[in-house]
């Protein structure tokens, strides 16, 4: 059962409406239920096969205004680690603390950047990170020689997306209490990144439909 707030947030979303993306994001801010700073979420469903390797989308996107979370980055190198310091990441070693998460089940932690020759290691502890979806990948810049620019990027708003078995696509991009044209920016990076990436292989209708809400807030739907 929906609290009373929610149902009253509710009633202010026409139902079968599609919402600009400046009226989406202001209903969607009217519409927060949460007493502290909700984040807002932009969800998509895609007409992809998921199933198929060709169609799986993951990547990353460069929020122009960040999207308020502040990501603690575990770096894993032997090679670049006063880079890797001096970049601003929140720890910094080798063996030593894949061996920590190993046994001392520790996590303190949001992202994990590595080297390349430190992937061999990494790899041996897939069925550790890989359920929670901590393994560095190429695709998504967290293993790089360049360590120290991959932290600075994901520090200043670079976030990972990628879809579920399902086609669904889920990304925060931004807080309740952004202003607006900040989160329209945002909202509209992260939508022209998803149209640009559209997989050759996908027919007919790309995305579905698309929707943004606030942290237990009520969807809007949005006019792609």
């Amino acid at each position: 059962m929906k609290s009373r707030k929610y149902q009253e947030s509710l009633a202010l979303i026409e139902k079968d409406k599609s919402y600009t993306y400046a009226e989406a994001i202001a209903l969607a801010k009217k519409t927060a239920t949460t007493k502290f700073d909700g984040s807002l979420q932009v969800s998509f469903n895609l007409g992809i096969d998921a199933r198929q390797a060709d169609q799986q989308l993951r990547g990353t996107i460069s929020l122009p205004n960040g999207n308020g979370k502040s990501k603690r980055i575990l770096a894993i190198t032997s090679t670049k680690e006063e880079e890797a310091k001096a970049a601003g990441a929140d720890y910094v070693g080798g063996k030593e603390l894949l061996q920590k998460i190993s046994s001392d089940n520790w996590f303190d932690f949001d992202v994990i950047v590595a080297t390349p020759e430190m992937m061999g290691e990494i790899g041996k502890m897939g069925r550790v990170l890989g359920p929670k979806g901590l393994m560095p990948n190429p695709k998504s810049g967290t293993v790089t020689m360049n360590i120290g620019e991959a932290v600075k990027e994901i520090k200043n708003g670079k976030i990972e997306y990628r879809t579920d078995k399902a086609g669904n696509l889920h990304v925060m991009f931004g807080k309740v209490s952004f202003a607006d044209e900040k989160l329209v920016e945002n909202l509209r990076t992260v939508i022209d990144t998803i149209i640009r990436v559209k997989p050759v292989a996908c027919k007919g209708t790309y995305i579905k439909n698309a929707a943004i809400h606030s942290t237990m807030g009520p969807a809007v739907k949005l006019a792609i």
